[in-house]
Formats: C-alpha cells, sequence, structure tokens
C-alpha cells in the first residue's frame, strides 16, 4: 500500500481516511486516479490554481453503511437522486439485511478490507472486469452464518466469505483447530481471488506453454478436488511439505497450492510496497558481516515482471520485522521460510502478472 497525503496541506493521511485531521478537508479516494482528492478546502486558503477540490463528484452510496471513502464513478449520479456505489462496493452482489446490526458492522470490515485487495489488483494493472458476470469479472458475496452455514469459496468468479471471519475469537479459534500460521480476512480475499485468476491469467490464457509449466510447478489441475479434499482432512499434509508448500493447505490440492501461493505473493508485493512508500531502510546489525550484500539499505518499490529483486529486498526486511515482533514478546510477524520450490513458484505468478499487466519480466528465460 502506497502511503497517502492531504491533497490540500499534505499532511499525512491513511487509504481509509474521508477527512484531513490537521485542516479539515473532506477527501475521498478515486479509483481512476489510484489517490485520495479532496471534496473541499476544509480550514486551508488554498492559492494555488494547481490545486483544486473535485466539484460534482459524489462519496459512493455505502459512506455511511460501511464506512466507504470512495468516490461513486464520475457521471453516475443525476442531480437530486442518491450516490451510486463505487467501484469496489459495486462488485459486492449480496450482503447482510439492513435490520442485521451486527451482520453489517463485521460487512464494514470485510468491506475494508475488500478495498484494500482492490486498490492492490489495480496497482498490479490485473483485469478485474467491474463485477459483471456476463463479462466475466469478478462478484464478492459477503454473508452472516449467524442463521444459516456459509462456506467461504470462489465459484466461476464469485468469492462467497463467511462475515464471522471478522470476528476475532471465531478466526483465532478456527486458525488454531486448522493449525494455520497466519489467517486474516485480507488473506481470505487474496487466496479466494487467487482461484479466479488461476483462470484469467493461465487456465484461460490461451498459452499453452505457460499451462504446461504451471502443471510442472502446481501439478495437475484436473486432479478430482473431492478425492483431494477428503485425503487432506483425512490424512492431514504429507512430512516435509515446508519444502514444497507455502502452507499446509497447499498440499491438498495444485489448485490450493496456486491460491496459496498467489496470495503469498499479494502479501510480499504489498509489504514491501508499503515499506518502500514509508522509506524504511534496512542496513542490517553495525557488527554483522554481510559480505553478500543481504541488507542493501533503502526498500525500492516492487516492479511487477522482476520478483527476483522483491525476494532480495523482502528477505531482510522479514528479518527485522521479525526481530521487532520478538521483542514485543510476538510470535514472528513473518512465520514463513521460502524454499527455492515456492520461490519459484512465486516468480511464476509473478510473469504471469506480468503478461496480464503487459509488464517486461526480468526473468523471462526462466
Amino acid at each position: 500500500m502506497r502511503a497517502f497525503s492531504c491533497p490540500i496541506c499534505q499532511r499525512l493521511v491513511t487509504f481509509e481516511s474521508d477527512r484531513c485531521l490537521h485542516c479539515g478537508a473532506a477527501m475521498a479516494f478515486d479509483p481512476a486516479t489510484r489517490g485520495l482528492v479532496a471534496l473541499d478546502f476544509g480550514t486551508v486558503a488554498v492559492a494555488d490554481a494547481a490545486t483544486q477540490a473535485v466539484e460534482g463528484r459524489e462519496r459512493c452510496a455505502n459512506a455511511v453503511l460501511v464506512g466507504c471513502n470512495w468516490l461513486a464513478p464520475p457521471e453516475a449520479t443525476p442531480e437530486g437522486e442518491s450516490p451510486a456505489l463505487c467501484a469496489s462496493c459495486a462488485l459486492t452482489r449480496t450482503r447482510p439485511a439492513d435490520d442485521d446490526a451486527e451482520g453489517l458492522e463485521r460487512l464494514a470490515g470485510a468491506e475494508r478490507q475488500k478495498r484494500r485487495l482492490h486498490f492492490e489488483l489495480l496497482e498490479l494493472g490485473l483485469p478485474i472486469a467491474n463485477g459483471q458476470r456476463e463479462e466475466g469479472g469478478l462478484i464478492f458475496d459477503l454473508l452472516s452464518s449467524a442463521n444459516e452455514p456459509v462456506t467461504t469459496g470462489h465459484a466461476d468468479g464469485v468469492i462467497t466469505m463467511d462475515l464471522a471471519e471478522e470476528d476475532d475469537a471465531h478466526r483465532e479459534a478456527m486458525r488454531e483447530q486448522l493449525n494455520e500460521r497466519y489467517r486474516t480476512v485480507l488473506g481470505h480475499l487474496r487466496h479466494e481471488v487467487g482461484h479466479y485468476y488461476w483462470t484469467v491469467l493461465v487456465g484461460a490464457a490461451g498459452d499453452e506453454e505457460r499451462l504446461a509449466r504451471a502443471r510442472e510447478l502446481f501439478g495437475d489441475d484436473r486432479e478430482d478436488y473431492g478425492e483431494a479434499l477428503d485425503r487432506h482432512y483425512a490424512e492431514g499434509a504429507p512430512e516435509g511439505w515446508q519444502e514444497q508448500h507455502v502452507s499446509a493447505y497447499a498440499t491438498m490440492h495444485p489448485a490450493e497450492d496456486w491460491a496459496e501461493t498467489f496470495a503469498h505473493y499479494l502479501h510480499l508485493w504489498d509489504a514491501l510496497q508499503t515499506a518502500a512508500s514509508y522509506r524504511v531502510s534496512v542496513a542490517g546489525p553495525a557488527h554483522v558481516t554481510d559480505p553478500s550484500g543481504t541488507f542493501a539499505g533503502r526498500v525500492a518499490d516492487p516492479v511487477v515482471g522482476r520478483f527476483p529483486e522483491a525476494l532480495e529486498q523482502w528477505l531482510p526486511l522479514s528479518y527485522a520485522l521479525n526481530a521487532l515482533n520478538r521483542s514485543l514478546g510476538n510470535e514472528d510477524l513473518y512465520p514463513f521460510v521460502l524454499a527455492p520450490p515456492i520461490v519459484e513458484k512465486l516468480a511464476f505468478v509473478d510473469r504471469a502478472v506480468a503478461a496480464a499487466a503487459g509488464a517486461p519480466t526480468a526473468d523471462a528465460a526462466a
């Protein structure tokens, strides 16, 4: 995630900000420019003609319901009518009813994470298709399981999320029950869209060589899913799975290996972009010999198609993040070890993303 500043006074604000705490200017996120724009000047007198507030644009219709700070599409709100949904909220097909207070509270948290996901997909240049099913785009069903069971998953571009995952106690109980290292709502969303992007980037890309290479790395996606699921929950992950897979769940089926790896790629890319945006520098301890240049200094923005460079930055950054977390009495912030086969899979995901985004790759021959 990039760092953002108030478009009026240039003070630091967050991606979720709808008003500057310094000058009071109202603002909204514009997905067309991937930046925050001012809706008024707040308390600041602006003489610079280049600094203007956006006129004639409305906030998303979900501004009050879920705290959405995105702009509705331009010219989508005729004068005198209610504002339209923003590009992110428009992807949600089903949500809790208006009288479901708990469901709506959890919906607000899930939508906040979905906007972060949406932003990253835009930054990566990945197609989203505006959520129109006839166009094969993404759609989200964000459902409460308070009254009936909900299974989080993906089917033909439809992402279903059980909003119980927004409850910390429920999510932690599930994480311990399934012996997971990491479980967040954003992680769920990244994993499920990974299934969608298998179809977009590999399965329907028309590149037989890429599909063959994917099956070499992840396994044959045509393997019976039901049988694989039963086997996984009966036997668990095979011994030594850490040498080939980023998580135990990734061992269940090639489709899950791809989705877990894709989600991990998004984790790393977003964390590196955040570190670069805040100008984080990892020089390493002064007394430690570093002949290989592991601690290269300031983190640079990750670039699609250049995964080896991103990985060189990620490793020292993750060392420092884990050391900081341990200093606070917590477990490792990044509890993963990237064995060479996992790195190879991540690099494949990066090349597939680069191909969809039209970006060159640093290791196209790999």
